[in-house]
């Protein structure tokens, strides 16, 4: 029978270095291609984890940033590093993960963003999240760039601000991906 499990959540700041080192650990084992700059961008904001027998089994988390649209800079709740450990995939965690910081997401910034890779498009997609249609764009150090690799793999969770799906969408600066 499968057990419940909590959802904790908690900032940045309020995790200890045990866990902290533990999700870590665990998004290098879910994605072939975490980056130290991939794990740096789900730093700073509120973490979504799940732990099972003591162990870190899930993390997700959402960190704010500034995204440009229809002449607005809007206040995003940006999904980073959403994970669930290989062998306790397919048992709600992730939805778990994902109901906890679009509560955060609706409550607390004007829209809601992520990447999406292709295998996990379909799950967001299911929880609501639109396909962003229009063009990407990043605001660099350089001035605003096009980001046409992230086309179709952008998802925004409407909340407060109105969106045109096919219009123009720009990211603020960070180091490594941009979105």
């Amino acid at each position: 029978m499968p057990r419940m499990t909590e959802v904790r959540i908690a900032h940045t700041a309020d995790l200890d270095t045990a866990t902290r080192n533990a999700a870590r650990s665990l998004l290098y084992d879910v994605f072939d291609d975490m980056t130290a700059e991939d794990w740096e961008h789900a730093l700073g904001g509120l973490h979504a984890l799940i732990h099972e027998d003591g162990e870190l089994i899930g993390h997700a988390s959402v960190v704010q940033r500034q995204l440009l649209h229809g002449g607005r800079a809007l206040r995003c709740g940006y999904v980073e590093g959403v994970g669930v450990r290989a062998d306790r995939r397919g048992r709600g965690h992730g939805q778990a993960l994902m109901e906890a910081l679009e509560r955060v997401v609706r409550d607390a910034y004007d829209l809601g963003a992520l990447g999406a890779a292709d295998e996990a498009a379909t799950f967001y997609a299911a929880r609501g999240w639109q396909l962003w249609r229009g063009h990407s764009w990043a605001l660099t150090p350089e001035g605003v760039h096009r980001t046409a690799d992230e086309d179709g793999f952008l998802y925004v969770l409407p909340t407060t601000a109105p969106l045109d799906l096919d219009a123009d969408l720009t990211c603020d600066w960070r180091n490594g991906d941009l979105w």
